[in-house]
């Protein structure tokens, strides 16, 4: 279950209870409020509060442009002219709180974009729940060959269901284990902060994560893409869909120059020239390293 039933509660009390406002609201924003969209098997991403619009970042950008600007450049195109050519303060001006449920690993993983807000649920605290990520047979998948932080071939048959038994049954005995270690129902026991170091990093934990718009497109940049892990592009998509629906515009034009846009190094921007004048080129006179070449002949073949 991705949220408890008091969870289940308090969005249904918000979502019931609306208020007027006088800031900017955007429409495909609200809809996400409070929503918990279920990620994984037990995972979510929920909006909890935000601030902004496209509205505001052309709002931000006219400031520091000065005035006359609206006048001659739509908000779209504003937009698209700031993305562009990476002026990236007025995408600041838009903040998204969200409340995530992911395993520790993923976690671990997402915390490396250091420049949000968190405050992670505490087993120091708390006893976390009985709840671990075990992979659909589908992402089970060998070592890549090619790529040291990657998978390969998806495993088959018995040795799938050897890794997906295996994975079970390590979550449960390490769970078992940290309930029986802790101090409750009068044993003396061992100290929550102390207990949860024999968990996997499997278990499910909470937090929330406010992060402003710039930041956030760095993040989906990266962690969206097709060679980023999958469990934590499952909610890295997700996030896509939020963002797409809050911001159009600025999704638009990051979209168009950031996540379906190619980068060409001095090098590959003079082969591709050469080629184009028709001329023979190949990774030894093009200057490039043999990955770099790679990425080339896989975009300009």
């Amino acid at each position: 279950m991705p949220i408890t039933p008091d969870q289940q509660a308090e969005i249904d009390s918000l979502r019931a209870t609306p208020r007027q406002t006088l800031r900017a609201v955007s429409e495909g924003m609200e809809n996400h409020l409070y929503v918990a969209h279920p990620v994984l098997d037990h995972g979510l991403v929920r909006v909890v509060d935000y601030m902004g619009d496209d509205a505001a970042i052309c709002q931000a950008a006219r400031v520091s442009y000065g005035t006359g600007t609206k006048s001659v450049q739509n908000d779209e195109g504003l937009i698209r002219y700031l993305m562009r050519h990476w002026h990236s303060t007025p995408f600041e001006m838009c903040e998204v709180k969200f409340h995530i449920k992911l395993p520790v690993f993923v976690a671990r993983q997402w915390i490396r974009h250091r420049t949000a807000n968190v405050n992670e649920y505490s087993a120091r605290y708390s006893i976390l729940d009985r709840e671990f990520y075990i992979p659909a047979p589908e992402h089970l998948a060998a070592q890549s060959q090619q790529n040291n932080q990657g998978r390969g071939a998806v495993l088959q048959g018995e040795e799938a269901q050897r890794v997906l038994d295996l994975l079970r049954e390590d979550a449960m005995r390490s769970y078992d284990n940290y309930e029986a270690m802790l101090s409750q129902d009068g044993q003396q026991g061992l100290a929550r902060e102390l207990a949860r170091m024999n968990l996997p990093a499997n278990i499910y934990t909470q937090w929330y994560w406010k992060v402003d718009l710039h930041n956030l497109l760095h993040f989906l940049r990266l962690r969206a893409d097709s060679h980023a892990q999958f469990e934590i592009r499952a909610y890295a998509d997700i996030m896509c869909d939020i963002t797409r629906d809050w911001v159009p515009a600025a999704f638009g034009a990051f979209s168009d120059y950031r996540m379906n846009a190619v980068s060409l190094s001095a090098q590959g921007a003079a082969a591709l020239k050469r080629r184009l004048a028709g001329e023979v080129v190949t990774q030894e006179n093009s200057g490039m390293g043999a990955r770099e070449w790679r990425e080339f002949e896989q975009v300009w073949g």
